[in-house]
């Protein structure tokens, strides 16, 4: 059976003036402001739909990196995931560039950096954003 998580955006006036506030039901972790220039320019303290497509992708990628270390008999001590998503007003969402760090016993750099590869392409979030480039960087600590 599907798993089906909620959230929901309030907005009031135009796209560059304008003001909105995503709000994580399923979660209850609470509300955060979205704005055009916080999208656009800086964040000053807000929040946007690449912040919270980074937060998915760098969880879900962290998950599928794990199961797919599990598979091979090894557990992460730590994974640190840090996910950056470009936009480009007018273009779009142009790539999502994963970078990882991990602590495992047992595997050299490359054994880790191929485990990485493959979990960037197959994590579901990352099949999600096919539509884009996706770069994974990864790193033994």
């Amino acid at each position: 059976m599907a798993t089906i998580r909620k959230a929901h955006t309030v907005w009031s006036g135009d796209l560059k003036s304008g003001t909105g506030e995503v709000t994580f039901d399923s979660s209850g972790i609470g509300s955060h402001g979205v704005t055009w220039k916080a999208r656009s320019e800086e964040s000053g303290g807000l929040t946007s739909p690449e912040e919270l497509i980074a937060a998915a992708h760098s969880s879900c990628f962290s998950m599928a990196l794990s199961n797919e270390l599990g598979k091979k008999g090894h557990t992460a001590e730590k994974l640190e995931t840090t996910a950056e998503v470009d936009f480009v007003p007018g273009t779009g969402i142009t790539t999502s560039k994963l970078s990882v760090v991990g602590k495992v016993a047992g595997l050299s750099a490359e054994e880790f950096e191929e485990f990485a590869q493959g979990a960037g392409k197959n994590c579901p979030v990352s099949q999600a954003l096919k539509g884009i480039k996706i770069e994974v960087k990864a790193r033994l600590e």
